[in-house]
């Protein structure tokens, strides 16, 4: 009798330890979700889809680790380490964010998108390691680095020294880089790097070979809104924003 009541026993052990282990996955499915919500609805390459299958096989990775070979464990013969998963998992998940990181032009995109597939990893880990409060946490601040952050950036650009890149297409041997230059001067602004680079494709082809197309990186109070007074000066056809590096 005593055989039969301990053999139910571990039974029910192990019917709660599996709705735990569930309990953790769906959290962490859950919350991935959340954050792909996020990506999804600004149209980035790693949405909805990619950030819960990332997020929920962490966990599961993580379960596995933690209980997956409990029938082979053995205190004199076979013992593991669960940390070596987890610490696989991050190296793995850095190979999917680096192909989500674009350079174009000189220009570097995706690094945020990038960073939150490995945050989803780093959420799904939490919640099946049973840290459901830094997960939902992390999740929480999530929001406040992808909404609040660029309010603040924006701030931070009217007040502070801050960098902004350019691309500037100017006509010719009319002295325009050197009215570019005096008017950076005047208001203050620091060129960290002045380089030409090859015309876009929409240049028109009779003209392309009197144009000239430049990369200008500024660094200077106001220097995210140099676009209006580079475009004012004669001879300037056009002035583009190049994307931040942390989309």
């Amino acid at each position: 009798m005593e055989q039969v009541v301990a053999h139910a026993a571990v039974l029910a052990a192990g019917y709660a330890q599996a709705w735990r282990q569930l309990g953790a996955l769906l959290l962490a499915f859950g919350l991935s979700s959340v954050v792909g919500m996020e990506r999804e609805l600004r149209g980035k390459s790693a949405g909805l889809r990619t950030q819960t299958i990332v997020g929920t096989s962490a966990a599961l990775f993580l379960l596995v680790s933690k209980y997956g070979f409990a029938d082979v464990l053995s205190p004199q013969t076979v013992q593991l380490d669960p940390s070596r998963v987890a610490a696989q998992i991050v190296s793995g998940i850095g190979f999917l964010g680096a192909g989500l990181i674009i350079t174009r032009r000189g220009t570097v995109r995706g690094l945020t998108t990038a960073a939150a597939v490995w945050e989803s990893a780093a959420i799904g880990m939490a919640a099946a390691a049973g840290l459901t409060m830094l997960a939902c946490a992390v999740t929480a601040l999530h929001f406040v680095i992808v909404l609040g952050y660029p309010a603040l950036s924006r701030w931070l650009a009217g007040t502070g020294r801050v960098a902004a890149s350019f691309i500037v297409i100017y006509e010719g041997h009319r002295g325009v880089l050197r009215d570019l230059l005096a008017l950076c001067t005047d208001r203050g602004w620091s060129i960290t790097s002045l380089t030409t680079t090859p015309l876009p494709e929409n240049a028109s082809d009779t003209a392309s070979s009197s144009l000239v197309c430049i990369a200008l990186d500024l660094v200077g109070i106001g220097a995210t809104h140099a676009a209006a007074a580079l475009s004012a000066i004669a001879g300037v056809l056009q002035v583009e924003r190049r994307p931040d590096e942390d989309d």
